[in-house]
């Protein structure tokens, strides 16, 4: 997987430093022009601001002292696996609710927030996942737009648990780290290049 050399948005960084990420992200294609994902044209590249019409969302990338990342298969659907994220509740700050989520989604709260993307990727719902998700939330959006978040696990095992909080039904019925390239082969397809960014995103750090 290319790596970037952009780098990561330190808690520390400055608005300057942000802009300069933007104009360097801005010079660049997601990752090599040559490959499948060309076929895939629900994502949208890195946006200042979330679009109108998508579901706010954060996604929590978790890494272990080995540097692999938590990972869980689905309750619903096909069970393929994913990194935890969650919608953003009506006047929640993103941050507050990556935490949150963490917690909500897989009981932990020994977590380490290192930094953030600085811009939103958005990625479209398939048709069939937007109507059975109109009619879970009774709502329609197009896909959902994501904040991610980096955090660093600094509590025992013993702390995951996929009942969670007890606040939320289970999201997950299973769990593992693994490296990115697993699991970018393992989440389902309309999601794979917004995984593909977070990592290379993140890359010096994983």
């Amino acid at each position: 997987m290319r790596k970037r050399d952009y780098g990561m948005t330190l808690l520390s960084s400055s608005n300057k430093y942000i802009r300069k990420s933007y104009e360097e992200m801005e010079k660049r294609v997601p990752w090599d022009s040559s490959g499948p994902h060309q076929e895939l044209p629900n994502f949208h590249l890195a946006m200042e601001t979330p679009p109108e019409g998508y579901r706010r969302n954060v996604g929590i990338c978790l890494i272990n002292s080995s540097k692999k990342i938590f990972s869980a298969s689905r309750l619903r659907g096909s069970g393929a696996w994913q990194m935890p994220q969650g919608g953003i509740e009506d006047g929640e700050n993103p941050k507050d609710a990556a935490f949150r989520e963490l917690r909500e989604e897989t009981g932990v709260s020994s977590a380490e927030l290192l930094g953030e993307i600085p811009f939103w990727l958005t990625y479209d719902y398939p048709p069939k996942a937007r109507e059975s998700l109109r009619i879970r939330w009774g709502k329609d959006h197009k896909g959902q737009t994501q904040k991610w978040f980096f955090f660093k696990f600094t509590g025992k095992e013993e702390e995951i648990n996929l009942l969670g909080d007890g606040n939320e039904e289970p999201e997950f019925e299973r769990w593992s780290w693994m490296s990115p390239e697993q699991l970018v082969d393992l989440v389902v397809e309309f999601k794979k290049p917004v995984y593909k960014e977070v990592f290379s995103f993140f890359s010096s750090h994983l």
